[in-house]
């Protein structure tokens, strides 16, 4: 059964014009079999509809609506009635007035978190923005209580051609996901048309284990490619002694080294990911790096990576993607990004045997762990087999 706000109010039998409407373009009782008014039900040109008095949840105010019923017979429109009649004691009415279109109510969602400030990251609020305007071409002038399923598989069908990989379309059935959720809070919906949707299945490529030497080997190529060559040495020390993500490393201020507990604080902006601080501790790597920075720390800037071009205001580095991108050039790692230096930190944590919450909480996981077991527990045994190769069973002489 279709439920739609009819254009007509209660008691607008006529319109106010001087000519009169016709017999069947006017609302008319439904009669029951004894010629009987049947109470809330009407025809007009052959078309049934129920009258409910029903009550706005924004404001509390009730009003009478004409719902057009999509029946064939008397019968069915007061089964239809009665149906709609429950639905409101059980406050499960559907929604009866027109819905917004899609992409309108993107936009209500994007000024939701506009107005929450830091409800979402920047970055995030920027990749739902890309996948969400996919959607607004795809659905183009399409309500919200008309988007059905195969909408939504015809979008990813369309996705996939594109050359989109699984993982994307994922993330895009997401973001469009969070916008019928705010929907449903809205009282727009009352269900998620996504509902039992299998997301595509993906897997996620391996990382390969870059060596401790291959990273020296692109910092010291950096030297010879870039004026910033020492700075994007330290970062890149930075990343693979701490683990943080390049973003939230970019922002970190020597206020965030406490030399006293041997700890850095990461997020303490508000900006990580999941919006919660996290301390590392210095590991002996990380503490001669952080002593040979400080040694070396610019006075003008408080941050630990200074923008080279921030002029008399302080601020810190953007981005050193243009010189990563010459030094791996230059040593032949084609691949590399930022996050293998995170990838060769939790690697080497899990080959150390440090146990998985700590490394969680380092990592800034909030799951204690179970994302660094599955993600990383096979290198538990790649160590142990290489550890067994080790073992001699022969005697040995004492120095």
């Amino acid at each position: 059964m279709k439920l739609i706000e009819t254009a007509s109010k209660a008691g607008d039998e006529t319109e106010n014009t001087n000519q009169p409407i016709p017999r069947h373009l006017q609302y008319q009782k439904v009669r029951d079999g004894r010629k009987q008014p049947i109470r809330g039900l009407w025809v007009r040109n052959g078309r049934f509809y129920a009258r409910l008095t029903v009550e706005d949840a924004s404001n509390g105010t009730k009003g009478v609506r004409r719902v057009p019923l999509e029946v064939e017979t008397a019968a069915e429109a007061v089964a239809a009635l009665k149906k709609l009649q429950t639905q409101r004691a059980d406050n499960e009415l559907p929604v009866l007035k027109q819905t917004p279109k899609f992409s309108d109510y993107v936009e209500t969602y994007f000024a939701h978190f506009a107005a929450l400030k830091d409800a979402k990251r920047p970055k995030t609020i920027e990749n739902e923005r890309g996948h969400l305007n996919r959607w607004k071409e795809h659905l183009k002038d399409t309500r919200l209580d008309r988007i059905t399923m195969p909408m939504i598989t015809e979008f990813r069908v369309t996705r996939k051609k594109e050359g989109v990989s699984n993982r994307t379309v994922n993330l895009a059935v997401t973001c469009f996901r969070n916008v019928l959720k705010m929907a449903i809070d809205d009282g727009w919906l009352q269900r998620l048309p996504t509902e039992n949707l299998r997301p595509l299945k993906w897997v996620a490529k391996r990382k390969k284990l870059y060596t401790a030497a291959e990273i020296e080997s692109l910092c010291k190529a950096a030297l010879e490619v870039s004026k910033n060559g020492i700075v994007f040495g330290d970062l890149m020390r930075f990343l693979s002694y701490c683990g943080t993500r390049i973003s939230e490393t970019l922002r970190l201020k020597w206020s965030d080294v406490d030399w006293q507990q041997e700890q850095i604080t990461i997020g303490s902006d508000g900006l990580a990911k999941n919006h919660k601080p996290r301390s590392v501790d210095f590991n002996p790597k990380l503490e001669i790096l952080l002593k040979e920075m400080l040694a070396r720390r610019q006075p003008d800037s408080e941050f630990l990576f200074p923008s080279p071009q921030r002029g008399k205001k302080d601020k810190p580095a953007k981005t050193f993607r243009e010189t990563l991108k010459l030094a791996r050039d230059k040593v032949g790692f084609k691949d590399f990004g930022f996050h293998h230096c995170r990838h060769f930190f939790i690697s080497y944590c899990v080959m150390s045997k440090i146990d998985y919450m700590t490394i969680a909480s380092w990592a800034g996981h909030g799951d204690g762990g179970i994302l660094i077991g599955k993600t990383y527990g096979h290198l538990t045994s790649e160590h142990a087999r290489r550890q067994a190769k080790n073992l001699n069973f022969e005697p040995t002489l004492a120095e």
